[in-house]
């Protein structure tokens, strides 16, 4: 069973049907597809998936729930974890675009908000140009990790759709970054954790390569 936690953070019917139609891991047939907000749903899934967009405030209710200890004690033992947008900055420790609501802390850091200008420099001298937030849209993935379950056929330069104004940093467990206004992390991955940026739901045939590559974990 493929757990899809459900926060009250966006619509969820497009991850559900990506994942429905690509629900037949190693040949053994097709796994339920349960949206829930059980902690004993979580469990006893076979993979995690944590979806969202919006506010991260939001995710203050994984915590009501009892769902972010399930959570905790799911990854423990070894059950594949996926974040999509906002699920992915939930691994981190929180984000400043609402200080009060702890992430889960899986990996280190907060995420933050792109900056108002991007700093370049021309001729030697260093110049401000607005930077448009959210950035949305097809952008490229860079520094594939080559060692990335998750991202394996994907390579640098391969485009996926995003949707934030918020960012994770990079660090060790950074899977593949993206460029715009500076690097952030695109995908993150230690062990059976995982969480993507950009919506691989909307990102065509790379987007669906992905999910595949989690479902087959």
């Amino acid at each position: 069973m493929i757990a899809v936690i459900d926060y009250k953070a966006g619509n969820l019917t497009s991850v559900v049907k990506a994942l429905k139609f690509l629900g037949a891991p190693n040949g053994r047939g097709k796994l339920d597809v349960v949206v829930t907000q059980s902690p004993e749903d979580v469990l006893r899934a076979d993979k995690i998936v944590l979806p969202g967009v919006g506010h991260f405030q939001a995710t203050q209710l994984l915590e009501d729930l009892k769902l972010t200890a399930a959570v905790r004690e799911a990854v423990a033992k070894g059950t594949p974890f996926l974040g999509i947008c906002v699920g992915l900055q939930w691994l981190y420790e929180g984000s400043t675009e609402s200080p009060e609501t702890h992430g889960l802390g899986h990996f280190a850091g907060m995420c933050e908000r792109f900056p108002a200008k991007e700093i370049k420099q021309i001729n030697g001298i260093e110049v401000g140009a607005e930077l448009k937030s959210p950035h949305v849209g097809w952008n490229s993935l860079e520094n594939v990790r080559a060692d990335s379950r998750l991202l394996r056929g994907v390579g640098s330069g391969d485009f996926v759709y995003f949707t934030h104004s918020w960012r994770a940093p990079i660090s060790a467990d950074t899977a593949a970054a993206t460029m715009y206004g500076g690097t952030f992390t695109a995908a993150v991955e230690r062990g059976n954790v995982m969480g993507v940026q950009f919506h691989p739901e909307k990102s065509a045939e790379t987007g669906m390569k992905v999910l595949k590559n989690f479902l087959e974990l």
